[in-house]
């Protein structure tokens, strides 16, 4: 009876080591709803979006090129989410990269922004090589469930701008080791570069990111996330839309999304979600 004891508590213990916490999380750059991209345009495209994020029911979701008006939109087809950020220009009409998170699950007990420059608390701020304002969006997040903490950074670098973009990655990942220490940290975005073969992902990586894409146990879809509103050639390797992390997790799946209504998209990128585990002590 001892030894079958000690056995049952050995197991309890191994059990309680590798607990874990599924986290379903998802990018996407949504395309500006003020773009007059004809047949493209928001009012025509608005209800597949809602349904591509309906059916993966992400429990953090980052976005991009996002107004409010949209973001209003997708609050009220969603009432499982809130959301939280600002515009890049500070005017209360430009684009951000907010947060949709399934408040039912997550508190987010501390969330911010900055910008992508050389003044990062200057709003608006523009610096190297960037053609537009570019910034990031923040939260610190208390898991109910687990009774865990992690961060959840998104941004959206420079389309143009290369010294800025390898800047950005820099930028946030200091920012990251500044605000979260050794929590899990996760980052979402568009940014503008192909992963594996840019210096910007080569920044992401000696920064200590792994990328979601290249750890899963599973990988879904094609390897390129910009589609301009077009079927792409799904033979191309050109991730552009990442998801990538610090710290214990695991990843079973990655999914490219490519879902469309008589040969039409949601948006002019494809979104792309994980499922992430996150060990627990």
């Amino acid at each position: 009876m001892y030894r079958i004891l000690v056995a049952l508590m050995a197991l309890l213990v191994s059990t309680a080591a590798f607990a874990e916490i599924p986290l379903k999380v998802m990018t996407f750059n949504i395309r500006f709803g003020t773009a007059r991209d004809g047949e493209n345009a928001w009012p025509h495209r608005k209800e597949m979006l809602i349904k591509t994020i309906r059916d993966q029911d992400p429990d953090l979701l980052g976005l991009q090129e996002c107004l409010a008006f949209q973001a209003d939109y997708i609050q009220e087809a969603f009432p499982e989410y809130r959301w939280l950020g600002i515009d890049r220009d500070v005017t209360g009409r430009g684009e951000m990269t907010c947060i949709f998170y399934r408040h039912g699950a997550l508190d987010p007990v501390e969330s911010g922004n900055f910008w992508i420059s050389e003044t990062p608390e200057v709003p608006a701020s523009i610096s190297w090589d960037s053609s537009l304002t570019r910034m990031a969006t923040w939260a610190h997040f208390y898991h109910r469930e687990s009774k865990t903490w992690l961060y959840y950074f998104n941004t959206h670098l420079d389309h143009i701008g290369q010294e800025a973009r390898k800047q950005g990655i820099t930028l946030i990942s200091e920012r990251m080791g500044e605000l979260t220490g050794d929590s899990v940290a996760i980052l979402t975005g568009d940014f503008n570069s192909a992963a594996e073969s840019s210096p910007a992902y080569e920044v992401a990586m000696e920064s200590g990111f792994t990328d979601a894409w290249m750890v899963a146990d599973e990988k879904v879809g094609p390897e390129v996330t910009f589609t301009a509103f077009k079927t792409p050639d799904f033979t191309k390797k050109s991730r552009i839309d990442w998801i990538l992390f610090k710290g214990p997790i695991t990843v079973s799946r990655c999914e490219t999304i490519t879902y469309s209504e008589e040969g039409r998209y949601p948006s002019d990128h494809f979104p792309v979600a994980a499922q992430l585990h996150i060990a627990t002590p």
